[in-house]
C-alpha cells in the first residue's frame, strides 16, 4: 500500500500563486509516475500534470507555462507549483502514485482561486 497526504491548498486571488505538496509513504517502491489531478465542481477529474520516475513530465494543455510539477525523491514527495492562478483552477486537487498494477489516491486538497 501507498499512503499519500497532500497539503498545501487554500484560497487565492486570481493571479496568485500556491504550491501543493505530496507525501508519498509505504510501499513506495516501484512507483513508476506520480501526478496531480482535479476535480471541479460538477465536472470529471483530469490529469493536471505528472511526473514519472525518470524525470519526465507532462502537462494538460489548460495549465502549461503556468503550473510546474517536481519531485524531491529523498523526501519521498512531489510537489505542484502554480502560479498565474485563474477563477478555473478552483478545484479539489488529488495526488496520485502509479504503479504497474494498481493506482494510489490521497485524499485531496481544496484550491479556491477568487476573482
Amino acid at each position: 500500500q501507498v499512503h499519500l497526504v497532500e497539503s498545501g491548498g487554500g484560497l487565492v486571488q486570481a493571479g496568485g500563486s500556491l504550491r501543493l505538496s505530496c507525501a508519498a509513504s509505504g510501499s513506495i517502491v516501484s512507483i513508476s509516475a506520480m501526478g496531480w489531478y482535479r476535480q471541479p465542481p460538477g465536472k470529471q477529474r483530469e490529469l493536471v500534470a505528472a511526473i514519472t520516475s525518470d524525470g519526465s513530465t507532462n502537462y494538460a494543455n489548460s495549465i502549461k507555462g503556468r503550473f510546474t510539477i517536481s519531485r524531491d525523491n529523498a523526501k519521498n514527495t512531489v510537489y505542484l507549483q502554480m502560479n498565474s492562478l485563474k477563477p478555473e483552477d478552483t478545484a479539489v486537487y488529488y495526488c496520485n502514485a502509479a504503479k504497474m498494477y494498481a493506482s494510489y489516491w490521497g485524499q485531496g486538497t481544496q484550491v479556491t482561486v477568487s476573482s
